[in-house]
């Protein structure tokens, strides 16, 4: 395996978030800095895993510091016959091609009632579309969700394909972090 090839084998503990937003239980794992470092973004970005044999694709997010998580829901746990506190044996592997993201229902609504700006977001990459997504949806407050919507539209409208000033790694803002854990899971 090469260090470009974007696959990774690591073993991890599956983690309970401390705040799982209630509905049904749910893992992460923090991926190791080595592992992370293989993926062709530190942003959201799209995998293979396989867990204990069990193989789906998953949505990684970035943790600020320069890695990335994974969140397993109940189903992946139980289809991989794996519990929060197991040593788990991972393979990830990147796409070979990044998936669409998932368009809002509130950000769609105002792109097709603006033409011009989806006009360019017809011609923008998936990965900047993926970073358009995140950056609406990583608000935190339904006032600010509405105004990066509009001012999404209006960017797109002027004919910028990428979003303007918006780390999608969290790195540098530390506007994003993985979970944080369970105590009685470590």
């Amino acid at each position: 395996m090469t260090e470009s090839d974007g696959k990774s084998q690591f073993t991890a503990r599956l983690l309970r978030p401390n705040d799982s937003g209630g509905g049904c239980p749910w893992a992460f794992v923090v991926l190791p800095k080595e592992a992370s470092a293989k993926l062709l973004r530190r942003g959201r970005t799209t995998v293979s895993v396989t867990m204990n044999c069990h193989q789906f694709e998953a949505l990684l997010e970035p943790d600020g510091r320069k890695s990335h998580w994974l969140r397993i829901d109940d189903a992946e746990l139980r289809a991989a016959k794996a519990e929060i506190g197991q040593e788990i044996q991972f393979k990830i592997a990147a796409m070979a091609q990044e998936p669409e993201p998932e368009v809002p229902a509130d950000f769609a609504q105002a792109l097709e009632s603006e033409p011009e700006a989806q006009t360019t977001w017809n011609a923008t990459t998936t990965i900047a579309r993926i970073d358009w997504v995140h950056w609406i949806v990583s608000a935190k407050q339904a006032k600010t969700r509405e105004k990066r919507i509009n001012d999404a539209c209006e960017m797109l409208t002027s004919g910028k394909k990428r979003v303007c000033c918006f780390d999608p790694s969290g790195f540098y803002s530390k506007e994003f972090s993985a979970p944080q854990a369970d105590e009685s899971t470590n």
